[in-house]
């Protein structure tokens, strides 16, 4: 029969010693204290940082709050992450240290006995983590504006002298992503593309893997829709002239504003008016709207899919590089990039183009030129080298001839000729397109 091991247990147990506290243990346990704190502060800045959404920092722009080092820090999220790791990593290297140190002068342990070691552990690890990782990252994802505006400036001041190390860490880790890209499949969309286009047949099913292919090389400014074409509701007006914009329109989203389109508020759902239809012109609608969110005109629509899939969104504010509102997007958008036209019963049948023949067509000068290229079989990169920022038809035109064109006139961009057949002071209208070869 072995021996009982609880005994032996108790009796190393027993055997531990404490010591008095001096002036050294009480500057050590502040120090400690001091890095424990320092440690949550570092942990829940790296959640709330990276935790900010599109919207809180679209806001953050506007704020007249002094925000300008979230926005800088942010302009460098490798660099910031960087500074972050080597930050909390010191500090927690140093609090075990410390820890270890207060441990051996505090308390005497048995000799030969692996007490001190599983104390370290245990004790110091549950501390560190539970106080210095996990609580401040909680607290940090659920308050991101206010914990990443607190940490702002100290963070900076730690970019800024941690520089040389991030900066390092930073290049070290692009080299290993270069040799990791170097040993991945040599396959690229343009031999996709360039397989796709040797197949004798062109079916539906084609059409979706060529536009799948492309779908990730498509940003938002492609596909949205442009401002001066969106419905939209100023926040003053009055609940009877809502409810005439929302039937005359047809839409179960509408963007709300403040004066100007550029100061959009919220969205408002129709199906949230539904209980209130029979309410006066004093009803308060606008305390129905939804948070819009917005998205940059350079995002690439795969992300944003997964973005609307993320926060269950429909649509999104399309802001330029100076926080201006180009116009919306909407899921429905983002999906026709694949599968072509989605029509139901309630939309409207505008038709953007009439075919005349093999070789002619009309055009809306606002159809965009993805659209434009799909509809004619052409290849979607066909303007890449002339279209600058334009991405619309009239845009094109505009970007050729650095002018508003007249009526009749004829532009030549091989292999297409693009007769304007209507205009105004302000924009092209409609043009009509000629295919010599394709």
């Amino acid at each position: 029969m072995k021996d009982d091991p609880l005994p032996l247990v108790l009796n190393l147990l027993y055997s531990i010693e404490f010591n008095s506290l001096n002036l050294e243990s009480y500057l050590f346990i502040l120090m400690i204290f001091i890095l424990i704190v320092c440690s949550a502060l570092i942990s829940g800045a790296e959640v709330a940082f990276f935790a900010l959404e599109i919207s809180e920092i679209h806001e953050l722009k506007k704020s007249k709050k002094n925000n300008k080092y979230i926005l800088r820090l942010l302009k460098n999220p490798n660099s910031l992450l960087a500074t972050i790791l080597i930050v909390n990593n010191f500090i927690n290297v140093s609090i075990v240290i410390l820890a270890s140190y207060l441990t051996s002068i505090l308390i005497q342990f048995p000799e030969g006995s692996n007490f001190e070691f599983i104390f370290q552990v245990i004790i110091i690890t549950s501390i560190l983590v539970f106080f210095g990782e996990i609580t401040p990252k909680l607290y940090s994802n659920q308050n991101p504006v206010k914990f990443s505006s607190f940490m702002s400036y100290p963070l900076y001041i730690l970019n800024t002298i941690f520089y040389p190390f991030s900066a390092l860490l930073v290049s070290s880790t692009k080299l290993i992503e270069k040799k990791l890209e170097d040993k991945k499949s040599d396959i690229n969309v343009d031999e996709i593309s360039k397989a796709l286009d040797l197949t004798t047949s062109i079916s539906n099913e084609q059409k979706i893997l060529r536009s799948i292919v492309e779908f990730g090389n498509t940003d938002v400014k492609e596909i949205m829709k442009s401002r001066v074409d969106v419905v939209a509701i100023e926040k003053d007006e009055i609940f009877s002239n809502v409810l005439k914009v929302v039937i005359s329109s047809g839409f179960s989203r509408i963007p709300i504003f403040d004066n100007q389109f550029d100061n959009v508020l919220g969205i408002l759902y129709i199906k949230d008016l539904i209980p209130f239809l029979d309410m006066n012109d004093d009803f308060k609608w606008i305390e129905l709207c939804r948070a819009p969110i917005f998205v940059p005109e350079t995002k690439m629509i795969n992300v944003l899919l997964k973005e609307f899939q993320a926060k269950k969104h429909h649509i999104a504010i399309v802001v330029d590089e100076y926080g201006g509102a180009s116009g919306i997007v909407t899921l429905e958008d983002v999906l026709e990039e694949i599968v072509g036209e989605i029509n139901d019963e309630f939309d409207h049948d505008e038709t953007k183009y009439s075919k005349l023949d093999s070789k002619n067509y009309v055009f809306e000068a606002k159809t965009s030129l993805n659209d434009f290229l799909k509809i004619i079989n052409g290849d979607l990169g066909s303007f890449d080298d002339i279209k600058g920022e334009s991405d619309s038809l009239a845009g094109l035109i505009l970007e050729v001839t650095g002018k508003i064109p007249l009526i009749g006139d004829k532009i030549e961009i091989k292999p297409f000729i693009f007769l304007i057949e209507s205009v105004d002071l302000r924009r092209i209208k409609r043009i009509k397109v000629t295919i010599n070869e394709l």
